[in-house]
């Protein structure tokens, strides 16, 4: 499945857009999910949960794609 998100910052943080998205349930979810590395930025696992995600990045959870507009 895929999904665009539109965000009206420069920038969402990987931790704050899987809450947002509903990827994850809360806060310590979302940061276990990524230290597990269960999340990939554009094609790439991810371990940073502060990772600053831009317009045209690509988020991947669980067969889920989170494309940040």
């Amino acid at each position: 499945m895929e999904t665009i998100s539109k965000i009206t910052t420069e920038y969402i943080k990987l931790d704050a857009l899987l809450k947002y998205e509903g990827l994850a349930e809360t806060g310590g979810d979302a940061k276990l999910r990524i230290q597990n590395g269960e999340v990939k930025v554009n094609g790439e696992v991810c371990t940073m949960r502060g990772k600053k995600l831009r317009p045209g990045d690509r988020v991947e959870l669980d067969g889920t794609v989170v494309i940040i507009a």
